[in-house]
């Protein structure tokens, strides 16, 4: 392989091979009005209430595959959506999608620590990949996604779907416009009370713990509402359920510092309910509750402004986003970078958390 990447490079191939790759052919060999076929690779709830049904929804992309390790699922699915014997895969089995054409992109909806796995594995199929988040539950795992995927020439989204709601985008243009002066101080929660006992999320081997899960949303309502990134961390976690959650933290709470001198106060649980979003300017503030919700999110300023824009569903909003970005060869608005940027701050908020200090990010 080196010697062959030499002689394209001595012969200036190298470019033109870069040029042909497949994420870039993509509008020379499909119609634009041609839908993106998607296979969802897991069916648990995300895939079954609220992904699928999307999916229905969508002007540029389709549901045309799934992958999954439960038998009994499959007529349940093909009833409802139609979808092709041929189109149908276990885990065992999932490489052989290289050699279906009706699948452009693998939707991984699986638990984090698998994330990294059927990325990767989809990636070197020729499929792009959409990910759910938590991106997966290590920067090193991140890594090697995001370099899978630039390896195979298919892009990597992450299933932000609050970054394509544009009443999240709203607060996020102030930052960048500076609609108030610089941000001061910003206070986001995102938490609910889990009842469940035994789910993935209690699980620390498959990538549970509240951080990583809505301690993204909190984190992502300072990130996105400053436009910077962190620079230190203090964080704290407990439990207040140990006969539950005693592999992983029911709740975080953590202090952020960003380089222009904000600071953030985040909080999120799955023992408490809470979704809101506060943010202090120098000549003002904007209150968003909820921040993270399916059902819409909205707030207002001190201007008088009110962000309540409308949006059918974000889900589907989000996956005619990233279908039309791979059509037109654009960038994604929210690739996999962003990611691994979150995961980076969670691994810094359990590092704090375990040794109880300040740490620099």
């Amino acid at each position: 392989m080196k010697n062959r990447r030499s002689f394209l490079k001595a012969t200036g191939l190298v470019a033109a091979s870069t040029a042909f790759a497949p994420s870039t052919l993509w509008s020379a060999t499909h119609p634009q009005n041609k839908k993106l076929g998607v296979a969802l690779v897991g069916l648990g709830y995300y895939s079954t209430d609220l992904l699928g049904p999307a999916l229905q929804m969508t002007q540029h992309c389709e549901l045309r595959g799934i992958v999954t390790g439960s038998p009994e699922k499959i007529p349940v699915w093909q009833e409802k959506y139609g979808i092709k014997d041929t189109n149908i895969y276990n885990y065992d089995n999932f490489d052989q999608i290289a050699n279906n054409k009706d699948i452009d992109v693998v939707y991984v909806v699986l638990p984090p620590s698998m994330h990294a796995e059927y990325t990767i594995r989809a990636a070197k199929a020729g499929k792009h990949v959409w990910c759910e988040k938590p991106m997966a539950p290590t920067v090193a795992e991140c890594e090697s996604m995001i370099k899978a995927c630039k390896d195979n020439n298919v892009k990597l989204a992450i299933g932000y779907r609050c970054q394509h709601d544009p009443n999240i985008q709203a607060y996020m243009k102030a930052a960048k416009e500076k609609t108030f002066g610089k941000v001061k101080m910003i206070t986001s929660a995102a938490g609910y009370f889990d009842g469940r006992t035994d789910h993935w999320k209690q699980n620390k081997a498959l990538g549970g713990g509240v951080m990583g899960d809505m301690g993204v949303y909190a984190l992502q309502g300072a990130r996105l509402a400053t436009g910077e990134e962190p620079i230190s961390v203090l964080a704290q976690t407990f439990t207040t359920r140990p006969e539950i959650y005693h592999e992983v933290e029911e709740t975080a709470m953590f202090q952020l510092e960003f380089p222009s001198g904000a600071r953030a106060s985040c909080h999120t649980s799955f023992g408490i309910n809470m979704n809101y979003l506060n943010i202090n300017y120098e000549k003002g503030w904007i209150r968003m509750k909820p921040h993270s919700s399916y059902n819409g999110n909205n707030g207002e300023m001190s201007n008088g402004t009110i962000i309540n824009f409308p949006i059918e569903n974000q889900q589907a909003t989000q996956m005619d986003d990233d279908a039309l970005s791979l059509i037109n060869g654009t960038d994604l608005l929210v690739p996999g970078e962003e990611g691994l940027r979150d995961i980076r701050v969670v691994e810094a908020v359990y590092k704090s958390a375990k040794n109880n200090e300040l740490i620099k990010i």
